[in-house]
């Protein structure tokens, strides 16, 4: 009897220590590869990016997802927020179906969605022509996956990269379960997108 306790507090101490694991983890994420030159004016893009969404309703990623790009909006700045993802999963764009969401939560500012991307990396070049405008820029998603597209547009835009600002899609206890897999997740991605890490030649 004693045994199967000892055993179910170390059970809860190590799930206890992998899930604040997780939460550290997400909290680094979220404060990385930002820019150092913000501009000076009250123009921001925040941009929020889609995952494989099967149906016309939003998945659980793509409900947190936006939810953290609305509290990422300013609300004393000209703010465009961008919905980016294509037909992935399903038959319907998950910039359309993120969208959507937005409005119902009750968002009425700018809203602009783009609809052709189908990884991250297409996700970023497609968005390039709205950020150029901005003097903010937030990506947001979850947290290791916005690092990961920052430094993605630094590979291929430097100079919007500098404008980089923190989102706020890092919440303690916000997907708790989901954020120990985020490193194996992230690595992953980065060998599978190891490519991207320098800037593509012109086609």
């Amino acid at each position: 009897m004693l045994d199967r306790r000892r055993a179910s507090l170390v059970g809860i101490a190590v799930l206890g220590a992998v899930l604040v694991a997780g939460e550290v983890y997400d909290w680094r994420e979220s404060r990385r590869a930002l820019g150092s030159a913000p501009g000076p004016g009250d123009r921001e893009a925040v941009v929020v990016l889609g995952y494989r969404n099967r149906g016309s309703r939003p998945n659980v990623v793509n409900r947190q997802r936006v939810r953290a790009g609305l509290r990422s909006v300013d609300p004393e700045a000209e703010t465009v927020l961008v919905m980016s993802g294509g037909a992935v999963a399903g038959s319907v764009p998950e910039a359309e179906v993120m969208a959507a969401y937005a409005r119902s939560l009750g968002y009425r500012g700018r809203l602009l969605v783009e609809t052709e991307s189908r990884s991250t990396w297409e996700n970023v070049q497609n968005v390039v022509p709205v950020l150029e405008g901005a003097d903010r820029i937030k990506i947001v998603s979850t947290a290791a996956h916005a690092s990961r597209a920052r430094e993605m547009l630094r590979a291929v835009r430097p100079d919007l990269a500098e404008r980089l600002v923190r989102g706020r899609e890092h919440r303690t206890g916000e997907l708790t379960l989901l954020k120990p897999a985020m490193p194996v997740i992230a690595l992953r991605a980065q060998l599978r997108n190891r490519r991207y890490s320098r800037p593509q030649p012109p086609r």
